[in-house]
């Protein structure tokens, strides 16, 4: 399938208490993330850079990026495969690195995907699947740090 998509939404800032940004303390970190037809994501800032523990940060918004499309990539890359997948979850984990100058970037991310497959004679194709998932993961391949991967494959009882 070839072809260009385009995605749009709509971030706006909420988090003026009444004086604007008059100093770095002065003004929340809050966010609303908002795309036509789906509930808004509430965002902030990481609790590190004075923001909300319990909002969304754009780091963890690009962690969860990585792992939900290397799960949709791997479920697709299984049916190819013939393998059955039967449960799936993630234990992903990203490492930011601070340059010192109020930047910074993710230097990795290693997903520690933990599957369950329906017979025992699916697991090696299970375990292959990952690789061509990675090859097909859109965000994957948009990044500049290596994104590892450090999978689990279980059978069913």
């Amino acid at each position: 399938m070839l072809g260009e998509h385009t995605y749009a939404l709509r971030a706006t800032w909420t988090g003026d208490r009444g004086g604007g940004t008059t100093g770095y303390r002065d003004y929340d970190r809050s966010v609303s993330l908002e795309i036509e037809g789906k509930p808004p994501v509430l965002g902030s800032a990481d609790v590190p850079f004075r923001g909300d523990a319990e909002r969304w940060n754009p780091e963890d918004m690009l962690l969860a990026a990585l792992a939900q499309c290397h799960l949709l990539s791997y479920l697709h890359a299984c049916v190819g495969a013939g393998v059955v997948v039967t449960g799936y979850h993630d234990d992903a984990v990203g490492t930011m690195t601070l340059d010192g100058r109020g930047g910074g970037a993710f230097r990795e991310v290693v997903l520690r995907p933990v599957v369950t497959v329906a017979h025992a004679s699916m697991v090696a194709a299970a375990e292959a699947a990952h690789r061509q998932a990675n090859e097909w993961c859109f965000i994957a391949n948009s990044v500049n740090f290596p994104v590892r991967h450090e999978a689990t494959v279980q059978v069913a009882d």
